[in-house]
């Protein structure tokens, strides 16, 4: 039997179907006229979850936080022109931090490129540095053979994007009319059955494990007497924590927790675990005294200055850990990355080697764990009589209070960084999310809130004034799917991280064009998108609207004005507290 049908609208069934049948069940949409038939397909389907963000880009970044949360390709899809473009910053951090999406863009006929016609831009490998796989679909074709071809497509871009973590590309050309009810063709019933199919069982990939690498490590552990295990930016769970400590059980090393290694917090014994490192780790003495044999490090490239100019400096073999070999290096100094997941390398290490064969390593261990103790009774003596808001009382505050099994957004900038500082350990359950693939600070907003969207667990998210108004887009999203996300913002009017940096004493330089304060009444902004703002003055007031936020239905922003002069003076007065200490 023949039907009357528009080839857009099947090729896009076709592929969106195939998605769904591979695993798919997110959508981010962003509206447009050349992307109508993809729209269709996706919206029509009713195992597809759909999401309408007019921002390309915050769209982008709020697929992102799905893609994070879930673990699982999140479909991306927008018209063409400019609006591709916007897609590129989230792009970039999937492909940095190894997110899956699959991007979806729509694109005007070949006999429009090149010809002046509107919104045509050069849409062809766009994303080309930052993305595993490109294709361009081609123009609809319902023929028996292209039907099988965009069948395999869409189960390849699947594959690929869930197997090797990052974003694919698909550039879909389009020719009027784009409607369903506007007829193309006419083809037999029975080309529509692809609903009937299997469910699609993705190919995984099985990489094989270096065994010469490994042994070389294995070798190097035997004969040393001094481990060091650093953790960088990782979102693991507390599978991967409970056997990187058991690894460092056995060969008596300390573990070096970057504050978003996922480390710091849930309930499994932390004895080995060092947190507050930042300031012993610049010493002369101690570093001097204290040079390890071999270290391993696991995660992402650290967030922490003073561990990674001690990277830069120590001379002793290093190795990197990571599910795909991929190279967390900037000092260039680690002897090779081995592929292989943290969890399959600790267990493998772990069925070797047993803790009596490394008794003498508890010295060098002991004397981390000192180190430690001597870092945190400095930073509670320090601080005991400074006042809020100093940023350490922020994150205190927001520890204590934050409730167990809820996600943690740490924004980049200085938000990251006084975490990795102040961050204590912590029996509470706490799933630390971060952006450090590029660490740029736009799509921070749009990413915490995708990844409520994904859980459905209380999501808290520390940001600055300026990932705050780069985002503040992302704000329409918490108004229109009613979601109460919790917003720290800590506004020191500005770049307050160039305080940290020897730019900061040239004067008027410095202050006209890196400072860059913006004076901004963000009250108007938040109330405006329809949530609650609190301006807290005091540690008591800042506890109340915190509390009062978790329990909210509608997102909140607790806005803490900081000095970021006065911030920097007081972070380098307790750096150099233990420096005198720890050096004497």
């Amino acid at each position: 039997m023949k039907i009357k049908v528009n080839r857009n609208i099947i090729w896009t069934n076709i592929f969106a179907e195939t998605l769904v049948k591979s695993g798919v069940r997110y959508a981010c949409i962003s509206p447009g006229s050349r992307s109508t038939p993809l729209t269709f397909a996706f919206a029509q389907n009713k195992n597809i979850k759909t999401f309408v963000n007019i921002d390309e880009r915050s769209n982008g970044f709020f697929a992102l936080g799905l893609a994070k949360a879930t673990k699982t390709p999140v479909v991306l899809i927008c018209t063409s022109g400019t609006a591709v473009a916007e897609f590129y910053p989230a792009i970039i951090e999937a492909y940095q931090n190894r997110i899956p999406l699959i991007v979806c863009t729509a694109d005007r006929p070949p006999e429009l490129q090149n010809r002046g016609a509107n919104q045509t831009i050069n849409q062809y490998n766009i994303y080309a540095n930052h993305i595993l796989h490109f294709e361009n679909a081609g123009l609809p074709d319902i023929s028996n053979d292209k039907i099988d071809y965009i069948r395999s497509l869409a189960r390849f871009s699947f594959e690929k994007s869930i197997n090797e973590s990052g974003p694919v590309h698909i550039n879909f050309p389009f020719n009027k009319p784009f409607e369903p009810d506007d007829f193309t063709d006419e083809i037999d019933e029975g080309v529509l059955n692809f609903s009937s199919e299997n469910i699609f069982e993705p190919k995984k990939i099985s990489n094989e494990i270096d065994e010469e690498k490994f042994s070389e490590i294995v070798n190097t552990i035997s004969q040393s007497s001094k481990g060091l295990i650093i953790v960088g930016p990782n979102e693991g769970d507390e599978f991967f924590a409970t056997n990187i400590i058991e690894l460092s059980k056995r060969i008596n090393a300390p573990v070096l927790a970057d504050a978003s290694s996922n480390l710091r917090f849930g309930k499994f014994a932390k004895e080995n675990i060092i947190s507050n490192f930042e300031g012993f780790i610049r010493t002369k003495k101690f570093t001097k005294e204290n040079i390890p044999d071999f270290i391993f490090q696991f995660g992402r490239t650290v967030t922490s200055k003073g561990l990674e100019t001690y990277l830069e400096k120590v001379q002793t073999k290093r190795f990197l850990i990571n599910k795909f070999g991929d190279v967390f290096d900037p000092a260039n100094k680690a002897e090779f990355s081995l592929a292989i997941s943290a969890v399959e390398f600790c267990q493998k290490a772990i069925s070797i080697f047993n803790e009596s064969n490394f008794e003498n390593n508890k010295i060098y261990l002991n004397k981390f764990i000192e180190a430690e103790n001597v870092s945190n009774q400095i930073l509670e003596d320090y601080f005991l009589n400074k006042k809020f808001p100093f940023e350490k009382f922020i994150i205190d505050e927001l520890i204590e209070l934050i409730p167990a099994e809820s996600n943690l957004m740490i924004s980049n900038s200085m938000p990251i960084r006084d975490f990795d500082y102040f961050a204590k350990k912590s029996d509470k359950l706490i799933s630390v999310f971060q952006n450090r693939g590029a660490s740029g600070i736009d799509g921070i907003i749009s990413t915490a809130l995708g990844i409520y969207t994904a859980t459905k667990k209380i999501t808290l998210l520390l940001t600055g004034d300026l990932a705050f108004y780069y985002d503040m887009n992302g704000l329409l999203a918490a108004r229109n799917y009613k979601i109460p996300l919790v917003i720290i913002l800590i506004n020191n009017n500005g770049g307050g991280i160039f305080e940290m940096l020897p730019v900061s004493k040239y004067g008027n330089v410095f202050d006209e064009f890196f400072t860059t304060p913006h004076n901004l009444d963000f009250s108007i902004f938040v109330t405006g998108y329809g949530g609650n703002y609190f301006s807290p003055k005091t540690k008591n007031e800042f506890k109340e609207s915190l509390e009062r936020s978790i329990s909210e239905k509608t997102f909140s922003v607790i806005e803490i004005k900081t000095n970021s002069k006065i911030s920097a003076e007081l972070r380098k007065e307790y750096w150099n507290k233990i420096q005198e200490r720890i050096d004497k």
